[in-house]
């Protein structure tokens, strides 16, 4: 990377250009400490990215979605079906690309990302439409299993403990 410029010389007009964006970065933590870090060496106004835009952390989405389940980002994308077979190591361009796909499947948006043009685009729009089926394919093959009779009374007697302990303060017993 030793044509790139440094940090330093283009941290305005990276500033500008997230300015009043949503980043979505997937351990935001992580990431916006060393950006905030870099920032902090230069001699600009102190501005922590959170104040510039907003951070959505995908690693905490996909805690709260899935928890105690594996949340990296190669664990989502076998869980929502998303192409990773290409990447052999981490880079910025394609695990932004990844991410892209991986939220978008999170969370129910646009159902295809297509970042190319002409036949370019034309590839990544036809794997996306064999991801989406592959998942819509998976949801048709769910099995429901309802819980049996002693299921729901050891429900029932652990929630009415729950009560107990709470002094009849539970929320779902409140009329």
């Amino acid at each position: 990377m030793q044509n790139e410029p440094k940090f330093a010389d283009i941290a305005l007009e990276f500033l500008d250009f997230i300015a009043d964006a949503e980043l979505v970065i997937h351990n935001a933590p992580f990431d916006v400490a060393f950006l905030n870090a870099e920032l902090k060496r230069l001699a600009l106004p102190q501005r922590p990215i959170g104040d510039v835009c907003r951070v959505l952390d995908t690693l905490a989405l996909a805690r709260q979605m899935h928890p105690g389940q594996r949340n990296n980002l190669d664990a989502l994308c076998k869980r929502y079906a998303v192409d990773n077979t290409h990447r052999e190591f981490h880079g910025a361009l394609l695990d932004a690309r990844i991410l892209a796909e991986v939220y978008l499947a999170m969370t129910g948006g646009q159902a295809m990302l297509t970042l190319g043009s002409g036949a370019e685009g034309a590839g990544e729009a036809a794997r996306a439409a064999e991801a989406l089926q592959r998942r819509r394919g998976a949801a048709r093959r769910l099995q429901i299993v309802l819980a049996t009779d002693a299921e729901l009374a050891a429900h029932e007697h652990a929630l009415d403990l729950l009560d107990k302990a709470s002094g009849g303060k539970t929320v779902w017993l409140r009329s």
